[in-house]
């Protein structure tokens, strides 16, 4: 990516030392950069997902499937999969089907006893499935937690919060329209 220094003294970019197909103006650069810093940000957070749950349960499971886990555990309650889609964000069901199988067959959770035909099915964390990710929780305070706290000073979470969940929402929408346009192939 282009480097941009700062002029001395505003704090503010010097103008671009090129310009590129994705940022033509500081305000372009800027974003470029949050996007990038997000998919790097997505794919370390995956492989810390996953490898965390590795540590509490011996198989390999995606950064992915350990969110659905999470998210079927989330307030104690059963979940339908349309559900931990919108929770997710995510509209592949044949992806999220695929990773509750593979949760199912490893025990870590189960039908819900209270799925009513009306709602279809919803799961809830197994036994072994609520241990495991007690376990998860533990590492993850340990290992993470651990880590984030010197951050808490020069950061509040709770605001990066906000802005990437506002962001998440701009994303949709202009993915929306984006879709209104798409080259017929």
């Amino acid at each position: 990516m282009t480097e941009i220094s700062q002029k001395p003294g505003t704090g503010k970019r010097a103008s671009l030392d090129k310009k590129w197909h994705l940022a033509t103006d500081e305000f372009e650069v800027g974003l470029t950069e949050l996007e990038f810093s997000i998919i790097r940000v997505s794919a370390a957070f995956e492989r810390w997902q996953s490898d965390c749950l590795a540590c509490c349960i011996g198989q390999p499971f995606s950064g992915s499937d350990t969110a659905v886990l999470h998210v079927i555990r989330m307030h104690d309650r059963s979940k339908s999969i349309s559900e931990i889609g919108r929770l997710l964000k995510r509209d592949d069901q044949s992806n999220l089907q695929y990773g509750i199988r593979k949760l199912l067959k490893a025990g870590l959770i189960e039908k819900a006893k209270d799925s009513s035909s009306k709602k279809g099915v919803t799961y809830q964390v197994s036994s072994l499935g609520r241990e495991v990710t007690d376990n998860y929780a533990e590492f993850r305070r340990e290992l993470l937690v651990s880590l984030t706290t010197t951050m808490s000073g020069a950061t509040d979470l709770e605001e990066i919060s906000k802005v990437l969940n506002l962001m998440s929402g701009l994303y949709d929408q202009a993915s929306c329209v984006a879709a209104t346009h798409k080259v017929a192939g």
